[in-house]
């Protein structure tokens, strides 16, 4: 449970109000008894997920998106796993670069992708403002 931010001017352009919920099931991220309200700003999410990996993949997915800035979860975790650190993306970042930084070695860079499926469908598709999972190897 916790707040995340995000940057509200970048993201993918939905209509917040109507559809938070239906981009969640759309990515196929599998929520019980899932609750969205978005209000100035605030994505607040509720209901049950298997894993931590679910969870953090289902605020990136509501965080993600145009006109959100903030994400405040209250999603109930089945398993105790370590969270994997947020990281927004800057200007000139790409996942190698990121992976270096992160992991060592810039070969690392599918870990940071497969990590952000099913957001990502591209390693090369990232820009400025996005917020991606980094997940401890």
């Amino acid at each position: 449970m916790g707040l995340f931010d995000f940057a509200k001017d970048a993201g993918k352009s939905i209509d917040t109000h109507l559809n938070m919920a239906q981009e969640v099931q759309k990515l196929g991220l599998d929520v019980e008894d899932l609750d969205v309200k978005f209000e100035d700003g605030t994505v607040k999410v509720g209901g049950a997920v298997k894993t931590q990996e679910d969870r953090e993949k289902v605020i990136l997915a509501l965080g993600n998106v145009s006109g959100v800035g903030r994400v405040d979860d209250s999603l109930d975790v089945g398993d105790g796993a370590d969270e994997a650190v947020f990281y927004m993306v800057k200007p000139g970042d790409s996942l190698s670069k990121i992976a270096k930084v992160h992991y060592g070695n810039a070969m690392k860079y599918p870990e940071i992708f497969e990590a952000n499926k099913p957001m990502l469908s591209d390693p090369n598709k990232i820009y400025p403002g996005q917020v991606l999972r980094i997940p401890k190897l």
